[in-house]
């Protein structure tokens, strides 16, 4: 049993001329050569409105009272805001419901310091009638 580590000493020996004879690879050219399909980079602006910092932000009123929360932003098709979701009601998350209120009706503006602050002209109780915003796909099985 000791010709098996010599048959492959001469197995590797012998595929070595082999490798070595390949082409040696040829640098390709890039698959896109129009710049308008390259990613392009952007820095935020001051001004822009990061999503992260707006999901959860409390949603007050004009008599400043907190009326609920944005748990969502919907997009069109294309990517302009469509609708904040705003949750109202319930504890921590549970028992809320969820409404889409119109981009213009949520006033955005920067307090001093930076942050976000989140006003609508409306009540908990308008709110509360509001059609409930339903997922797709979350429906109610019937």
């Amino acid at each position: 049993m000791t010709f098996r580590p010599i048959a492959c000493a001469l197995l590797l020996l012998a595929s070595g001329p082999a490798l070595a004879q390949e082409p040696a690879p040829v640098a390709a050219q890039p698959a896109t050569l129009n710049d308008d399909l390259r990613a392009k980079f952007v820095a935020q602006a001051p001004e822009d409105v990061v999503a992260s910092k707006l999901i959860g932000l409390s949603i007050r009123n004009g008599a400043n009272e907190t009326i609920g929360s944005v748990a969502d932003v919907v997009f069109d098709e294309r990517r302009a805001v469509k609708s904040y979701v705003v949750s109202v009601g319930g504890f921590l998350g549970l028992n809320a419901k969820y409404v889409a209120v119109a981009p213009e009706t949520l006033k955005l503006s920067r307090k001093d310091g930076g942050s976000l602050d989140a006003v609508i002209e409306t009540d908990k109780d308008q709110l509360r009638a509001a059609p409930e915003y339903v997922y797709l796909g979350s429906e109610p099985k019937k």
